[in-house]
């Protein structure tokens, strides 16, 4: 069988990310292959996916060997998404299983059976050590996760600089993903909160002048078709940090969505640690509330994340676009047109009287 091109493999590729990239490949490469748990029955138009649970040795090795059979032996790049990632801040054995051991099966299975030019791995700016504010974290600053999903991104990113060979490899540490309609957790739960006027909204016990780096989905694609693009000029191991220079402090956020939410100011008021904790613990295990906010994160509200990312511009080309305070309003916007749409969309649970109204829209828009 004669193989016209080479092969841009991308995992997880049923996510919003996975399917974005998959989508923005298929425009510049011929052969976009996509591997995850389930192969959905319509993948962007061009593409192929083969249904893959790298948590199993042998769904790998059949996935492999199906890939190869059909799409032959030469692979441009692997875009490595698939990972396990959870708020809940326990260090749950997915992380093993999934994350690092599925990294090992997926990168052993590529090294017997492939050529290939590029292995890109998904990681996070939170595998470095927070910094403070007027701070720049570089891809040189300290190693420190602080919880369970940083602290896997690590254990796999030296798995693969050891058992790499000769693929050449790339570590693109994303800073929190959102886009003009947020789906960004923590940010959805941030306008939630305000929306709904919850005194959690008015409460904070980090410090509100701290935050942290976030990147839009269209610029996380871009810098992914930045990498395979130039993967001939790539140093054979390569780190790139990928996220928005400014990191916007909690306060800032408070103010601005409050502003575009209700026209008014929401003052932050600092609560102890110690209390905070055990509201949340309180919320969660005595009134059955499941708050998205769990003692785990109370220790991490001071982090400082704010990046340097002139590595990735200088030797990719690549910079972000987008800036989240420019998109803040669109994601306000959404909101306003649509609360129901937009909380289902986020996964937030909407409240009976956004409910209430938007049924009573629905029947005066029958009239």
């Amino acid at each position: 069988m004669a193989f016209n091109s080479d092969i841009i493999l991308v995992t997880g590729s049923n996510g919003r990310i996975g399917t974005a990239v998959m989508k923005a490949l298929r425009a510049r490469y011929d052969n976009v292959v996509g591997f995850d748990s389930k192969a959905e029955e319509n993948p962007p138009e061009g593409c192929t996916r083969i249904a893959v649970d790298i948590a199993d040795q042998a769904s790998v090795d059949a996935g492999l060997d199906i890939l190869r059979a059909h799409h032959g032996p030469r692979v441009a790049s692997v875009i490595h998404l698939a990972a396990f990632y959870s708020f809940d801040g326990t260090d749950d054995p997915r992380y093993e299983s999934v994350t690092v051991n599925g990294t090992r099966r997926l990168l052993a299975g590529l090294k017997s059976r492939f050529k290939v030019q590029q292995f890109v791995f998904s990681s996070t700016m939170l595998v470095h050590k927070p910094a403070e504010p007027g701070v720049y974290i570089n891809e040189d600053w300290p190693i420190d996760p602080t919880w369970a999903y940083p602290a896997s991104k690590v254990r796999t990113e030296a798995l693969i600089r050891a058992e790499r060979g000769e693929v050449p490899t790339v570590m693109l540490r994303f800073a929190g993903v959102y886009d003009d309609r947020c789906h960004s957790p923590p940010l959805a739960h941030q306008i939630q909160r305000i929306y709904e006027r919850q005194i959690e909204s008015r409460l904070y016990s980090g410090s509100p002048s701290h935050g942290t780096s976030y990147i839009h989905m269209d610029d996380v694609v871009n810098s992914i078709v930045h990498t395979v693009e130039r993967r001939a000029e790539l140093p054979p191991e390569a780190v790139f940090l990928i996220g928005e220079p400014e990191a916007l402090s909690y306060d800032e956020l408070q103010h601005t969505f409050a502003r575009l939410i209700h026209d008014e100011s929401f003052d932050t008021i600092g609560v102890p640690g110690p209390i905070a904790k055990l509201g949340a613990w309180v919320q969660d295990n005595v009134l059955g509330q499941d708050p998205f906010i769990k003692p785990w994160m109370i220790d991490r509200a001071g982090d400082h994340y704010a990046l340097d990312v002139s590595r990735a511009k200088e030797m990719m080309g690549w910079e972000p676009i987008h800036t989240l305070r420019q998109t803040i309003p669109k994601m306000v916007a959404a909101l306003k047109a649509d609360d129901v749409g937009f909380y289902r969309e986020n996964g937030l649970t909407p409240a009976e009287w956004m409910l209430v109204n938007a049924r009573d829209r629905a029947q005066e828009m029958k009239k």
